[in-house]
């Protein structure tokens, strides 16, 4: 009985609009303090989650597609611009032909839903849809509707990006940036293969030059491994972070939690830039300053002078 009057409360128009209100504060709050450019989401727990329901389970994906809509709310209004999720992995092609199957029809129809009228949630809001990963794996008929969602969506006037990885593994990711490089060493446009660097590697990944690079990664659903997502990009001062949470459960405030627990964490950092930068000027003007208590040098003096 009180689950039910919990549940009648928080869909109450009133209580819902101060929950509305109140996150607004929160978030304006935050954009005072360092944003993160770039997440990466592991939307794990869809399956677990449509069991533990007794749903089928494109409900269960369904119910992760409107968590996703949540997120990505908050992450915009944060200021946010790029987020990527991992919408298909290329191992699930292992799984059962009907399950892929419906994942593909699910991601279709859902990005379909987004983007395709003018009042859709992503040209509504001006958000870019990019496809990344492994187009010659996606069947023809699918392949069609994704290249024209990302074409609906290509010239929005907004710089916010949203990167649907689909069928995607790092390890392809790699491998799509070295065949791609080999073949401009072929050509000529690199010069050879000392001209070939980390960057070159990284602007010939899957989402290219223009993606800054990431700064949080989620997984929910408990799982402490990265099912090799975004290994490359994630190697370098970019924070991980394992949720129990299942991703249809997955909300507003617990991204905002881990972003205000990403910008604690970075201001702390600054900090100790700015403690260092300014030690380092000041150990330049005592060195200055010695330099200048010195007696003067002797005159100088020729070996050829008589």
């Amino acid at each position: 009985m009180s689950s039910k009057v919990t549940s009648l409360v928080f869909t109450f128009p009133l209580f819902t609009y101060a929950i509305e209100l109140v996150k607004d504060f929160i978030v304006s709050m935050m954009r005072t303090s360092p944003i993160p450019k770039h997440i990466g989401l592991i939307m794990d727990g869809n399956r677990r989650y449509a069991k533990s329901k007794d749903m089928e389970l494109k409900d269960g994906h369904n119910a992760g597609a409107d968590s996703l809509i949540q997120v990505l709310n908050t992450c915009y209004k944060l200021g946010i611009l790029h987020v990527t999720v991992y919408a298909f992995s290329i191992e699930n092609f292992n799984r059962s032909k009907e399950e892929v199957d419906t994942l593909f029809a699910l991601l279709r129809d859902r990005l379909k839903f987004i983007s395709e009228k003018e009042e859709s949630y992503a040209r509504f809001n001006n958000i870019r849809i990019k496809i990344i990963g492994n187009r010659t794996m996606i069947p023809s008929d699918i392949l069609k509707d994704l290249e024209d969602i990302e074409e609906r969506t290509k010239h929005v006037s907004s710089a916010k990006v949203l990167n649907v990885c689909f069928p995607y593994t790092s390890r392809d990711d790699i491998v799509h940036s070295i065949q791609s490089i080999a073949e401009k060493v072929e050509s000529k446009e690199i010069e050879s293969n000392q001209h070939i660097t980390l960057e070159t590697l990284t602007n010939n990944m899957y989402m290219g030059p223009n993606t800054p690079p990431l700064d949080i990664l989620i997984r929910t659903s408990g799982h402490t491994r990265l099912s090799d997502f975004m290994l490359w990009q994630c190697n370098y001062n970019c924070m991980i972070e394992f949720v129990d949470t299942l991703w249809p459960e997955f909300r507003s405030w617990d991204i905002m939690s881990i972003i205000i627990k990403w910008s604690y964490y970075r201001t702390l950092q600054l900090e100790q830039q700015r403690i260092m930068s300014n030690k380092k000027r000041e150990d330049q003007k005592a060195m200055t300053d010695i330099l200048k208590e010195l007696p003067p040098h002797p005159p100088f003096a020729s070996i050829t002078q008589h």
